[in-house]
């Protein structure tokens, strides 16, 4: 089981760029595709960028493409999220999730991911 923990939120003006961290804790190594999701007040949550277990296959929102990068470092067991060009409509919670795949393909509903973290503020403001 991973236990993960977000990191790297703030606050940043349109234009801008930052850089979120998620670290698994998990007690056994695992063979686990990871994601970012993110929520706004009042909506959804919405699929952000997944990566698979051996960084050799994403995936990415349309509204993010092009603008954000999703990575992994395997030997820290963190995944990363640099988001550049930041908009207004970027702010929300994030979230990373994670799911035991050693498959190639990036699932984007909330429901396809077992573990989650606590989430971390993005907020976008001029």
């Amino acid at each position: 089981q991973a236990q993960l923990g977000e990191s790297g939120g703030g606050l940043v003006q349109p234009g801008d760029s930052l850089r979120i961290s998620c670290t698994s804790s998990a007690r056994t190594p695992g063979v686990y595709t990871m994601a970012w999701f993110r929520q706004a007040p009042r909506k959804e949550r919405e699929f952000v960028a997944g990566i698979n277990w051996n960084g050799h296959a994403t995936n990415y929102a349309d509204s993010v493409k092009g603008r954000f990068t999703i990575s992994r470092d395997s030997g820290k067991n963190t995944m990363y999220l640099q988001m550049n060009s930041l908009k207004l409509e970027d702010t929300a919670v994030y979230y990373c999730a994670a799911r035991l795949d050693y498959r190639t393909t990036i699932f984007t509903a909330p429901g396809d991911y077992v573990e989650w973290g606590q989430g971390t503020q993005v907020t976008v403001s001029s």
